[in-house]
């Protein structure tokens, strides 16, 4: 009789950083080297970048806000910002967005970013959990808060934002992602994935679900 092999997959060991070093410190930002062991139970390191400080009371490092501009007789649009980016030596396009001040709740923050970077004043609609960037590579967190702005507010008519080095885009929401594809191509810019794939997500929810053929017997 031959002998059985074991198709078995052999059990993982539990995962957990064993230190943590800071190589190099600036004012914002410092580079670490975090020693862990891997899911074979083997030591290895990881090259991490952390925030510097420690602010109290706050759930998250920042906010990014999902804005959504309504006027009468006006397509809704989704406000964004265009700023320049030394790390990738280019305009991106964002949404609104910064960090959180100590012992201020994330949906101050993202009123108060709105209002700093484009000008308008919104209503809170819906906050998300604390959720990762780039897990990859830091352990920056971040808040999607959902924003309406009532556009036919006198407030709202000519809003004055307090950010000059920003410019504010408003695109319709219906034609987002094709809006922001156009923009690349004449402009060139870079794009904040969590704006491209807001888009997409618009656009694939609007489209008819895929149709499955019946099965023939």
């Amino acid at each position: 009789m031959a002998a059985e092999t074991s198709t078995e997959v052999p059990k993982t060991a539990r995962q957990f950083v064993l230190k943590e070093e800071v190589i190099v410190e600036r004012k914002w930002l410092k580079l670490g080297e975090t020693t862990y062991t891997d899911a074979f139970g083997k030591t290895r390191t990881w090259e991490t970048v952390k925030r510097t400080g420690n602010k109290k009371g706050v759930s998250a490092d920042g906010v990014a806000v999902i804005a959504v501009l309504q006027r009468t007789l006006h397509y809704d649009c989704i406000v964004l910002v265009k700023q320049f980016r030394p790390p990738i030596n280019s305009y991106c396009l964002e949404f609104p967005a910064g960090l959180i001040e100590e012992n201020e709740t994330a949906e101050s923050a993202a009123l108060r970013e709105l209002e700093e970077e484009t000008g308008y004043k919104g209503e809170i609609v819906e906050c998300t959990p604390a959720l990762c960037l780039d897990p990859g590579l830091s352990n920056s967190t971040t808040h999607i808060v959902s924003v309406t702005i009532n556009g036919d507010e006198a407030e709202n008519t000519r809003p004055k934002q307090k950010l000059e080095f920003v410019e504010v885009i408003s695109l319709p929401k219906n034609d987002l992602l094709q809006r922001i594809d156009e923009l690349i191509a004449e402009e060139h810019i870079a794009v904040d994935a969590r704006v491209y794939t807001y888009a997409l997500a618009l656009k694939r929810a609007a489209e008819k679900p895929l149709q499955v053929p019946f099965m023939k017997f």
